[in-house]
């Protein structure tokens, strides 16, 4: 049997009044992944267990998503929640327009410049503001950030794991 790909979506981090909302802090850009009727994989933080939970509810509320499940209708059923991973498996991701990338194709890419010159592998990709930064590690030095923009990123191909990048001045001080 081969091996399920999940996906995180989003952490609950904490519970939100007594009837069985969660606090969830989003790591997606697709706003239906939360609404009513979805099944999200909740990943068991002690025994990495997968359990299925539909969406009964969503809202916002300040910087969080709060959601609520079926058959989980009071703070106590939602305790044991509180920092677990909510999942989607493979065949949940939708397909992106042309140009765009999921994170866990970027992450692992190795990094070239247009001279050929291999600087490292994207390790991690941080999402401070207006682009991404690709954290790159590079062997026997420090890390290099690089901002995901057009005059740096020259070329992606995610099926080579490859990435061509421009480097501007100043990015490997």
């Amino acid at each position: 049997m081969s091996e399920i790909k999940l996906f995180n979506v989003g952490k609950i981090v904490n519970t939100h009044g007594i009837k069985g909302e969660v606090k969830v802090i989003r790591i997606t850009d697709f706003e239906e992944r939360f609404e009513k009727g979805n099944i999200l994989y909740l990943l068991g933080k002690a025994d990495g267990e997968l359990t299925p939970l539909t969406i009964k509810h969503h809202r916002k509320h300040k910087q969080f998503d709060l959601l609520q499940f079926e058959s989980y209708d009071s703070i106590q059923s939602v305790e044991p929640l509180k920092d677990c991973l909510l999942t989607v498996k493979e065949n949940q991701l939708q397909p992106l327009d042309e140009g765009d990338y999921y994170y866990h194709e970027i992450i692992g890419c190795k990094v070239y410049t247009v001279a050929g010159e291999l600087l490292g592998e994207i390790k991690e990709i941080l999402s401070p503001g207006a682009n991404d930064v690709w954290v790159v590690k590079c062997p026997n030095q420090k890390d290099i950030l690089l901002p995901y923009i057009d005059d740096v990123v020259k070329l992606i191909d995610v099926n080579e794991k490859k990435v061509i990048v421009e480097l501007m001045e100043g990015l490997l001080d």
